[in-house]
């Protein structure tokens, strides 16, 4: 089970930190900034990390509708992001600054970002059940 999680954690912050750097490559493009470079920051490898904390909620969520498992995980990331960026806000080492958005709520999360996140939950459940031994699945 330890194991698991370690894997899990693992996947998730790796799989969160090149999704990250994908989406802010194409943020360069919209910039017309060709060179697409992408950023992340060392502090987001755990906050995606702790991804993997949504196991035992996928097993309960397991044969649930899509919409109520993609909320479900939607709205938990929102809780970590929310929680993380207002901790890390604290000691000013925040590496996302949301104040320019009009959606943003004290300026950690953007409420525009649902969709994303909402499949983004879905793509940790199926990364999660992928990589799960047969006796956690």
């Amino acid at each position: 089970m330890k194991h698991t999680f370690v894997k899990n954690f693992l996947a998730c912050g790796l799989t969160g930190w090149c999704m990250e750097i994908i989406f802010t490559s194409l943020d360069a493009l919209r910039r017309r900034e060709m060179t697409l470079k992408g950023n992340t920051s060392l502090w987001m490898f755990p906050i995606y990390g702790s991804a993997a904390l949504l196991k035992p909620i996928c097993r309960l969520l397991k044969n649930r509708p899509v919409w109520l498992r993609g909320a479900t995980y939607m709205s938990l990331i929102y809780s970590m992001e929310y929680l993380s960026g207002k901790l890390l806000s604290k000691f000013k080492l925040c590496p996302w600054d949301y104040s320019r958005s009009r959606f943003r709520v004290d300026n950690v999360i953007r409420l525009d970002f649902a969709p994303f996140w909402f499949g983004v939950g879905l793509m940790f459940e199926r990364l999660m059940s992928s990589s799960a031994p047969a006796e956690d699945k």
